[in-house]
């Protein structure tokens, strides 16, 4: 009777292919073949994986804006002072920053950028993910006011209520109509109008949330009157806009700084000065 040959490696290679298709998933996920459990794939990675030379982000038309004072200066020393100093950092790839100072016999200017690219430990976290947790923890401490309601207050019945801006005898009164929160009789010796555009702009110079500058954004305003931490110091004002695109968070600070007799600095210029800088620098991060 003949025999039939028996192969040793046949058996062998059969286990060893089914051993492989078994542990293969078809959507890229891998299963261990141990404990059959399926591992997911690693969170993508962050859009940004450098950052710019921050000393060179901000170009010198909006120094020369955001830095008056240099101008009066000889043109090496205002060259010196647009040149910025870079901030010590140990890892060019993950956070820099620049600051520029400008000294005047009336005060002077201060700006700084800083540049932090957010990358995630955790692989099942993206760094996307990650750079929102950090932007929001930020946002919540610069405790932001809570938005006004632009809806008409309505009276019980559920009728709006009525203006409070007519005079007694049911005309309307001298100052016309005005802004929410705002008195509807100027104080005296200022004019009918002045009251209106006065809380006008302040409500719309408070601290808030910005749209249209990256991912997310905000803008935060300080001021800082003369002695107000118990010495001698001058009054100042700093406006900050914080943003985030992608993983990567972006601050501006800018600091106005009188003579320590003088009134605090007014808000809308810093606040659109920096507004403007933050559409820039954001612009860099698109090309």
């Amino acid at each position: 009777m003949q025999r039939k040959a028996y192969v040793p490696g046949l058996a062998l290679l059969v286990a060893l292919a089914s051993g492989c298709s078994a542990a293969s998933g078809t959507d890229g996920s891998t299963a261990d073949s141990k404990d059959g459990v399926t591992k997911a794939a690693p969170a993508p990675p962050g859009k940004y994986r450098t950052l710019p030379e921050p000393c060179h982000a901000v170009s010198k038309s909006a120094l020369k804006s955001m830095l008056p004072g240099a101008a009066t200066l000889a043109e090496a020393d205002a060259a010196k002072e647009y040149a910025g100093t870079a901030d010590l950092t140990y890892d060019t790839d993950r956070r820099v920053g620049c600051r520029w100072k400008d000294d005047t016999a009336d005060g002077g200017r201060r700006l700084s950028v800083d540049f932090e690219r957010v990358v995630s430990y955790d692989p099942a976290v993206s760094d996307d993910d990650t750079a929102t947790e950090l932007y929001g923890k930020k946002e919540t401490a610069a405790n932001l006011p809570a938005p006004r309601s632009s809806a008409p207050a309505a009276s019980p019945s559920g009728s709006p209520a009525p203006s409070t801006n007519a005079s007694p005898s049911g005309s309307p009164s001298a100052s016309g109509s005005t802004a929410p929160g705002t008195p509807s009789t100027p104080p005296s010796g200022a004019p009918a109008s002045a009251g209106a555009s006065a809380g006008t702009d302040a409500d719309e110079l408070q601290p808030r949330r910005l749209s249209g500058i990256g991912d997310a954004a905000f803008l935060n305003d300080v001021a800082s009157p003369a002695g107000a931490d118990g010495g001698t110091g001058p009054s100042g004002r700093t406006v900050s806009v914080v943003f985030r695109t992608s993983n990567v968070i972006v601050t501006i600070e800018y600091t106005a700084q009188s003579a320590a007799s003088a009134a605090v600095p007014d808000s809308k210029e810093l606040q659109e000065q920096a507004q403007a800088l933050a559409g820039k620098l954001v612009e860099q991060f698109s090309e």
